[in-house]
């Protein structure tokens, strides 16, 4: 295993946002369109008469936040990161949002969804039981210039992306590896009776997935669909049966694991088995029984 030999200390990194100057420098270098920026410039741009103070701030950042090269000081990934969670609002906003409707009915209960926003977390719930149809963190900045319906629409893209880089084995947090394992035991977010529980040897980042989040864009499945007029991009993915519905997901084998997942349309069904590893190892199409 890969030891990090020139890491940043947490507090490091929050004491960076707590100072305004270097705050600034970070946020200049993040905007410029410049592949670097000098050391005038950007003083020029912090507006900052004071070289020698400013010198010392900018050194403070240099290595572990930001590069000095021949053409200038340039961001690195340690910088952009403070930057975009300041801009995404994770640290200086704490916003309130009214619950709101969305797509789709209840698959426990048929009643209407609705979007509910707390803790930097965005889940769809069923406004009549309360089961839940996914609850993820969604950064305060993606409810910024968004309705609902558009907020929505983000979350949907921003889960199926988080799920398909943990099912990949990549980490969404860090880009550190991601372990996965078939689970039964315990409540999902998705109320599905069959999960996978992704973990991040890394940073520990853990993230709980209903099966058939891995199947959005396989082939077989956007093919089955789309020939009975579905496409599955423009569908919120807690509008999917076989996403969500706990009777569409089924444990059928435990050595080897195997999971099988049903969708159905116009008296069609499509099979697919899905393995330990989250690899489709068959598909079957069926008429309904």
């Amino acid at each position: 295993m890969l030891q990090c030999v020139d890491c940043v200390d947490p507090a490091e990194a929050f004491s960076v946002v707590g100072n305004e100057t270097r705050l600034s420098i970070l946020e200049e270098l993040w905007r410029t369109d410049a592949d670097a920026m000098s050391f005038s410039d950007l003083r020029r741009a912090v507006g900052m008469r004071d070289s020698a103070q400013f010198n010392y701030h900018l050194g403070e950042l240099t290595d572990h936040f930001v590069r000095k090269g021949e053409d200038g000081y340039e961001l690195q990934h340690a910088g952009e990161k403070v930057v975009t969670a300041v801009v995404a609002g994770s640290i200086t906003e704490k916003p309130h949002v009214e619950p709101f409707p969305v797509e789709g009915e209840c698959f426990a209960c048929g009643g209407a969804l609705q979007g509910v926003y707390e803790d930097e977390r965005l889940s769809i719930e069923c406004v009549e039981c309360g089961h839940q149809h996914g609850d993820y963190d969604f950064p305060p900045g993606g409810l910024t210039d968004r309705t609902p319906t558009e907020i929505a629409e983000a979350f949907d893209q921003r889960v199926r992306h988080l799920h398909c880089l943990a099912a990949d084995g990549v980490c969404p947090e860090c880009s550190g590896r991601m372990e996965h394992s078939i689970e039964r035991e315990g409540e999902c977010c998705l109320g599905v009776p069959v999960r996978v529980e992704h973990e991040c040897q890394q940073c520990g980042h853990e993230l709980c997935s209903a099966p058939g989040l891995r199947l959005l864009d396989h082939s077989e499945v956007v093919s089955f669909h789309r020939e009975r007029g579905v496409r599955l991009d423009e569908r919120p993915y807690w509008t999917l049966e076989w996403c969500v519905g706990e009777e569409y997901t089924e444990l059928v084998s435990e050595d080897p694991i195997r999971v099988e997942l049903v969708a159905a349309i116009d008296g069609d069904e499509l099979h697919v088995t899905i393995d330990g590893d989250l690899d489709v190892v068959e598909t079957a199409v069926r008429e309904a029984v």
